[in-house]
């Protein structure tokens, strides 16, 4: 390759680096273990109909299409704000106010993309509505945003853009906050605690969820006036974890490292557990 040529690729690339949009949402790992979770959880009726749904080259795991999202976004460009919930910075998210993309079109949330797709998974069992979706997309984006709203990042402030433009170091790497949270917490785990396997951190939260956490599951699980999906619970209690944990103590350039980590790992394995037990009981009313 000439010179000129190498120049030009080069440039090309660092342009794609500088405009391509961030990534919002737990990491590949963290959505598996919400997916891996909430399978083990499903009715007899809700496993079959997911799995009737499930794409071939899911091989029947949920687990193996809950990213599916965050990979068609670049396809699927108008899908980008339906991941995050951006408020003020009063640790409080409503509905009206803060569900709405940059265009201020109402329900362009992550929230309003939740009740979307439950609606529209509701019709499975009604032919003539059900030729008006995709129901293998709709379940696909319903539980990637059930496990997106429960990153205490994705529901936070707009004038940082859930964390996207704080930068810090984990321990000696250079990262923005949201991804410490998307990421870089739930790897620093696996490596340290499972030996890089992610069913070993399932497994542990699972634990917990039979054991220490037994008795907050039915609250967890419940939706209140007969409703199918609750994500305003989710998101309140999300920008709530992160003002209490995710931003608290962190500025421009702070280095977090194992005072952080320690700290903030419960957390993480509170709204992953949440997110899967939610994820199970919102596909349980869908399909029961």
């Amino acid at each position: 390759m000439g010179e000129c040529r190498m120049q030009k690729m080069l440039a090309f690339l660092s342009l794609m680096l500088v405009t391509l949009p961030p990534i919002y949402g737990w990491g590949t790992d963290g959505h598996s273990i919400i997916c891996k979770i909430a399978q083990t959880r499903l009715s007899e009726e809700a496993a079959d109909a997911v799995k009737q749904l499930l794409p071939k080259w899911a091989e029947d795991d949920l687990g193996n299409v809950c990213s599916w999202a965050d990979q068609v976004k670049f396809r699927y460009r108008w899908s980008s704000p339906l991941h995050f919930i951006n408020t003020p910075e009063t640790c409080s998210y409503q509905y009206k106010r803060d569900c709405k993309d940059e265009d201020g079109e109402a329900g362009r949330c992550v929230a309003g993309a939740i009740n979307n797709y439950t609606s529209q998974l509701l019709t499975h069992n009604s032919a003539a509505d059900k030729a008006e979706y995709n129901l293998t997309e709709s379940l696909l984006f319903l539980v990637h945003f059930l496990g997106d709203i429960h990153q205490p990042l994705h529901v936070g402030f707009a004038s940082d853009k859930g964390g996207n433009t704080i930068d810090v170091h984990w321990y000696k790497t250079k990262q923005v906050l949201h991804h410490v949270w998307d990421t870089n917490i739930i790897e620093t785990a696996e490596e340290r605690f499972y030996n890089s396997n992610v069913d070993g951190m399932v497994d542990a939260i699972q634990q917990n969820i039979t054991n220490e956490w037994a008795d907050q599951v039915k609250r967890w699980e419940t939706c209140g006036l007969n409703k199918t999906a609750c994500p305003d619970i989710y998101a309140s209690e999300g920008i709530k974890a992160a003002c209490d944990w995710a931003y608290k103590g962190v500025k421009e350039e702070s280095v977090l490292e194992d005072d952080y980590f320690v700290s903030r790992l419960p957390i993480i394995y509170w709204r992953l557990a949440q997110g899967g037990v939610r994820l199970a009981a919102t596909l349980n009313r869908i399909f029961g």
